[in-house]
């Protein structure tokens, strides 16, 4: 199951109205298909929401299309005046409605700190959001999936195979931005513009959820 959105690059006036209808049509989508993540959590669910961003560790890889899970992360760490704290295999950082995660592991071995922040935090895979690039999606654009395949995704596909399940929810954020092999471009460093679109599609990404989550 996948809801998609494309995030406006015309005038303010124009963004607002479109942001306006997209939340609305996700909230009600959200709503029908019954996403676990984005549901008001049931008596028997966890209290916190889990989001986890994936990407490589080091300076060297810092601002790569690579990353934007850790860029996501990163954005709501920034928002909120929050830090993250070592545990294992993993960085992480508690709120009293939140978790937010990055594992310490280069991409492609994403499922251990993934099966150990599930296990330390006592929370089920359905529970939680990954959020990772996507070079099947255009740059600007994202989809919300849930119980899908890696489609090739080596980070997921770890994650996939350390689990055993699928069921779980992901923010795939669009990086493609030329034709070509995925392996060309998504280790290349974006530039002021791409990470300035990133913020501005990162807030509106947080507007839908939260308004979902008061639904």
């Amino acid at each position: 199951m996948e809801i998609s959105a494309t995030r406006s690059t015309s005038n303010t006036s124009r963004r607002e109205r479109k942001n306006c209808f997209i939340g609305g049509i996700l909230i009600k989508l959200i709503s029908m298909f019954k996403i676990p993540f984005l549901n008001s959590p049931k008596k028997d669910s966890p209290k916190h929401n889990l989001i986890i961003g994936l990407g490589n560790p080091g300076d060297k890889y810092k601002d790569t299309y690579h990353n934007v899970g850790f860029k996501y992360i990163d954005y709501l760490l920034s928002k909120n005046g929050l830090s993250l704290k070592k545990y294992k295999t993993f960085e992480y950082v508690k709120t009293p409605d939140l978790i937010l995660v990055k594992p310490t592991t280069y991409m492609n071995t994403s499922g251990l700190p993934i099966k150990e922040a599930l296990k330390f935090f006592k929370i089920k895979p359905e529970k939680m959001l990954v959020v990772h690039d996507d070079s099947d999606i255009p740059f600007g654009e994202y989809k919300i999936s849930f119980d899908r395949g890696d489609a090739g995704h080596n980070g997921i596909k770890s994650i996939i195979n350390h689990l055993k399940t699928n069921t779980f929810n992901r923010l795939r954020i669009g990086i493609r931005k030329q034709k070509g092999k995925a392996s060309d471009f998504v280790l290349k460093n974006m530039n002021p513009s791409d990470l300035k679109t990133l913020d501005k599609l990162f807030s509106e990404i947080e507007a839908i959820y939260s308004e979902g989550d008061t639904k």
